[in-house]
């Protein structure tokens, strides 16, 4: 069935908005964001302080990549007006590791008595802050501060047929912007 169907996102003040083709950039206090966003057959366009999506005759695909597009668009503005945080917890019961950062690599050292130390990339736009038992990430953009989250969580997954009920010991995402798990 196709209906009409349109959805309006306000924009706090504060903050501006911009349509290049299909990039979407927001600017506001803590920076600014840019997005290729895949808009299809929708109609998207800002007025005054309103970002406007929709189509004329929308079906069920149609109202499934608009809503996913909103959802994006809410995260590019709730990023801008505060910041992302992710909070890794540093777990060892065996061999203390520490990890120390450098620039675009993190480097984790005497991970499970291992003497070989492990590398992990942090995209761009990501703060990093370390002490001894916690890593905190920030950035204004949640997909890459999840995926710098991500790495590290996956940097430390043990490897070589130990028994994962034993060795507990790694990088474990604690709270994912502003949820606790």
């Amino acid at each position: 069935m196709k209906i009409k169907l349109f959805k309006e996102i306000m924009l706090p003040e504060g903050i501006e908005a911009k349509i290049d083709a299909d990039i979407l950039t927001i600017k506001g206090q803590n920076g600014e964001l840019s997005k290729k966003l895949k808009t299809g057959k929708l109609d998207f366009k800002i007025e005054g302080n309103k970002i406007t999506l929709g189509h004329n005759k929308a079906t069920k695909n149609e109202k499934k990549t608009m809503n996913t597009i909103v959802a994006h668009i809410k995260n590019m503005i709730k990023g801008i007006q505060e910041k992302f945080e992710y909070t890794l917890k540093i777990c060892y019961s065996h061999f203390p590791f520490t990890v120390s950062i450098e620039g675009k690599t993190a480097t984790i050292k005497n991970f499970l008595g291992e003497k070989v130390p492990r590398h992990v990339k942090i995209p761009d736009g990501v703060e990093i802050k370390s002490d001894k038992e916690k890593i905190t990430i920030t950035s204004v953009n949640k997909e890459t501060a999840g995926q710098a989250a991500a790495n590290f969580e996956t940097a430390t997954k043990t490897k070589g047929g130990r028994d994962k009920r034993i060795f507990q010991d790694g990088l474990y995402i604690i709270n994912k912007a502003g949820k606790e798990i």
